[in-house]
């Protein structure tokens, strides 16, 4: 992988017994502040981020990632990581925080972190975003996004985290969706909940794409892709062939060789489509009026990637690997990939489960169970249960690391960032503390505008200026630096 990238992902939060539903909203926020003032993870915000982030909402983590709470759930950032071994670490990485955190506060009997992307009651639905650091001169033109549009949306066939049923969320524009047949089970959990190709805003008008230029680094040098359409894997494997196979394809964008003639007539409608093909055959329409499968558009930005980008290093040739690996098995041996695709895993379970227990799709305790897959618990999570074979099982034991969630990568701005929050937390100086900048008050600050470099030096430097120490009762940032 050539490129800065990191995940977000938002927790679902179960509460049993007693406390039940109403203490849900409750939990994430013992566990944020849990982290932050006992087990020492971060630094907490002393300043507003915006009208939804006061003070002591969140904070970066010593690990140079960042924690806090987003409409009620838990949203943990990885830091940037360069190298695709290390993006898997730190989304793992969060996992660890809270299910130690509910291990230290002796929760665990009543309280779990799921790691999914739908609520089965309500029909919420929480996110999973990735981020990609490209370069500003990447040309977005209509046919390169259509391209790129059309690698997303037949992704799904191997990073998706399988669901059970579906839901009909109403588009942006309020109308009511036209009655559909029922769904028994399919691919990908957000596709249900995709309803704009491309848009700016998230909350209402969820986007394969979001539009937002907002590059967390020198704009003149770099853009951020921020996909929003992605689920939350369980499987590290799943997550390495997300991250990996997506960057290959910004790769091939950046360097003008996408492939031509594959642009999907309706990429939204498609997404559906695919998610919903209990058959395999994962059939789309393209633009010219032609039909093909997933499959076969997935094999051709693979054969594009081999072709310009393998042999480029070690860890690219292990993804090009799996990747033509995990095509070949899903069209001749999905059983293979147990234990490696999320959806086929949940799936390969559920039946398994249905035939011993007699009972059919329309089961609630299926929904119970599609929720029990992705509890990070190892006690409990029932992908924790699943043997895969070698090759997967080798690479997903590989990348847990738990030091990962209090020590950053080694070779990103992260490093940097992650020596300010361990300054900041013995200090007593007010600080801010921003994916490109640190602060030490509201006008002596340090802006670290290329994600590749690690800024030990400059942070170092910078926090060792002598500063006068606050007075008492002085406010910790002053209203314009918020």
């Amino acid at each position: 992988m050539d490129r800065v990238a990191g995940i977000e992902t938002e927790y679902g939060c179960l509460v049993s017994g007693e406390e039940g539903r109403p203490h849900t909203d409750a939990w994430p926020v013992r566990v944020k502040n849990f982290l932050f003032r006992r087990a020492h993870a971060g630094a907490i915000d002393l300043h507003y981020r915006d009208y939804e982030e006061p003070p002591g909402n969140g904070g970066f983590l010593l690990n140079g990632g960042r924690l806090y709470l987003d409409m009620g759930h838990i949203e943990y950032a990885s830091p940037e990581c360069l190298h695709l071994r290390d993006v898997v670490t730190y989304d793992l990485a969060g996992d660890y925080l809270l299910q130690s955190a509910l291990e230290m506060l002796e929760a665990t009997d009543h309280v779990s972190f799921i790691k999914n992307n739908i609520d089965h009651s309500t029909g919420a639905t929480f996110g999973c975003h990735e981020n990609y650091l490209m370069k500003r001169e990447a040309q977005f033109t209509p046919p390169v996004l259509g391209t790129l549009l059309a690698f997303l949306a037949t992704r799904q066939i191997f990073t998706g985290a399988g669901r059970v049923g579906q839901a009909n969320p109403l588009a942006f524009d309020f109308q009511f969706p036209q009655a559909e047949v029922d769904v028994d089970f399919q691919l990908s959990q957000r596709a249900d909940h995709i309803v704009n190709d491309i848009y700016q805003w998230v909350q209402f008008n969820r986007a394969i794409i979001n539009a937002r230029d907002e590059p967390l680094a020198d704009y003149r040098k770099y853009r951020r892709l921020h996909l929003l359409i992605g689920d939350s894997n369980m499987s590290p494997f799943a997550t390495a062939l997300k991250i990996g196979t997506t960057a290959c394809v910004l790769s091939l964008l950046e360097e003008g060789r996408l492939p031509k003639n594959l642009i999907l007539g309706d990429a939204v409608q498609s997404t559906r489509d695919i998610s919903r093909d209990a058959t395999g055959a994962w059939i789309v329409r393209l633009e010219n009026g032609k039909t093909i499968g997933a499959l076969d558009i997935q094999w051709q930005f693979y054969d594009l990637a081999q072709r310009h980008l393998g042999g480029s290093n070690e860890e690219t040739d292990w993804l090009l690997e799996s990747w033509s690996f995990t095509l070949e098995a899903l069209g001749n041996k999905p059983e293979a990939l147990i234990g490696g695709v999320d959806w086929i895993t949940k799936k390969w379970l559920l039946e398994t489960f249905m035939e011993a227990e007699g009972i059919g799709w329309d089961d609630p305790w299926l929904q119970s169970l599609d929720l029990e897959y992705h509890n990070i618990d190892p006690e409990k999570g029932l992908f924790f249960g699943v043997n895969p074979a070698k090759r997967i099982g080798e690479w997903n034991n590989s990348v847990r690391h738990n030091e990962a969630s209090y020590h950053p990568p080694g070779n990103t701005r992260a490093l940097g960032r992650a020596h300010a929050v361990a300054w900041f937390q013995k200090g007593e100086q007010p600080y801010v503390i921003n994916w490109d900048s640190i602060a030490c008050d509201n006008r002596d600050f340090l802006v670290m505008g290329n994600p590749f470099e690690v800024y030990t030096e400059e942070v170092g430097k910078f926090l060792a200026q002598p500063r006068p120490k606050p007075s008492v009762g002085q406010d910790s940032v002053e209203p314009d630096a918020r």
